[in-house]
């Protein structure tokens, strides 16, 4: 994949769980190390550390995502730390609170600093945007999508020619309907307690407001009773918008029919485990990997038509773009597939546009240019 010599990089974020950002750090840490450099994270941890280790890259532990301002200097000094006894020779970061401090610690050590500016944040109160704009101040800037990209110039002002448009990788191996054999997928219906008739929809986010949730249930409301809307997504903490969601429902008449199963280990057999994939986000998604990986295995889309989506879904072909918010829209978009869609055809043109090995390529891409440039 790359054939310039050997240089270890270091990515930022502030842990490993789950979600796309997360994913894309194991993606770019695989690669690094199948091309001979090395690889390194700094996060809090996480279920997937286990991953990254087993790939062969070092994960060091610090609580890198914290906002306390009186801990910013012992997290720089621990960072500048890292750098200097593993050899980095880039420092990658990926969120915005761990981002201040490996911006400084890259500066102390003279090392190049590369963002990828993953979502775009709001700027819902006085200094918010200079909080942000950590994520433009790498010397080379990854936008996730053009329409990430388009942002970036808009809000900060960042030349075109320090941006590298990088949409995020699907794995084309892993989201493969031939590779999911049937037992996965019955595992995934008994835990979402679905009968063999049911038409499921699923939406598959972290439960947070501006994934659609609430819309996405009003929607449900409109569909008819052999509909199931599973919302399969951690809450993080979030009981009280939970507990919300299920009342919305209680109200709604559709208690019934919707499952809330948390955060789901087996995303390929859920995608199958559906008819239909819907990402009805309030807020614009800055790329739509659900959508992108739907489309992978297969599925029909119904997104909010705005965002990264309008990227990744092929309006009328691949999926259906809708009005954010809509929830009228969004049940008569969730009521039909056309006849004339052709599964394998999404799944080529993700391979093409979307998947994880040109993102990995054109990410180590990035990594070489900056080297060049220092």
């Amino acid at each position: 994949m790359s054939s310039s010599p050997p240089y270890n990089v270091l990515q930022v974020v502030p842990e490993l769980d789950a979600g796309g950002v997360e994913r894309t750090t194991l993606d770019v840490a695989e690669a690094l190390i199948a091309a001979g450099h090395g690889a390194f994270v700094a996060s809090g941890g996480g279920r997937l550390v286990h991953k990254l280790t087993g790939a062969g890259a070092t994960h060091f532990t610090l609580n890198i995502g914290s906002k306390r301002l009186l801990s910013f200097p012992w997290r720089v000094a621990a960072l500048r730390k890292l750098i200097v006894m593993n050899g980095i020779d880039v420092v990658h970061a990926r969120s915005r609170a761990p981002a201040w401090a490996a911006w400084r610690a890259a500066i102390a050590e003279n090392v190049p600093f590369v963002t990828t500016y993953h979502g775009i944040y709001n700027e819902g109160f006085p200094g918010k945007r200079r909080y942000n704009s950590v994520m433009a101040r790498g010397d080379l800037v990854i936008a996730n999508s053009r329409f990430t990209a388009d942002h970036i110039q808009a809000t900060h002002q960042t030349s075109a020619d320090r941006i590298r448009v990088i949409p995020r990788g699907v794995d084309m191996a892993l989201f493969d309907p031939d590779a999911v054999p049937p037992v996965r997928v019955e595992a995934v219906w008994k835990k979402w307690a679905v009968k063999a008739d049911d038409r499921v929809v699923l939406l598959p986010a972290r439960l947070t407001r501006w994934k659609g949730q609430t819309v996405a249930i009003d929607a449900l409301a409109k569909l008819p009773d052999d509909t199931v809307l599973v919302c399969a997504g951690d809450p993080q903490g979030r009981d009280g918008y939970v507990t919300e969601l299920r009342e919305q429902a209680r109200k709604l008449g559709v208690e019934s029919r919707l499952r809330l199963p948390g955060h789901e280990v087996d995303i390929p057999a859920a995608l199958l485990a559906a008819d239909i994939i819907v990402t009805p986000s309030t807020d614009p998604e800055a790329f739509g990997r659900t959508a992108a990986e739907a489309q992978a295995m297969g599925r029909w889309v119904v997104a909010a038509a705005h965002g990264g989506a309008l990227d990744v879904v092929d309006d009328g072909v691949t999926g259906t773009l809708v009005t954010p918010g809509d929830a009228d829209g969004l049940a008569g978009a969730l009521g039909t597939i056309p006849d004339r869609y052709d599964p394998a055809a999404a799944r080529r043109r993700i391979a093409e546009r979307f998947s994880k090995q040109a993102l990995q390529e054109a990410t180590l891409n990035v990594y070489e240019a900056v080297l060049r440039l220092r």
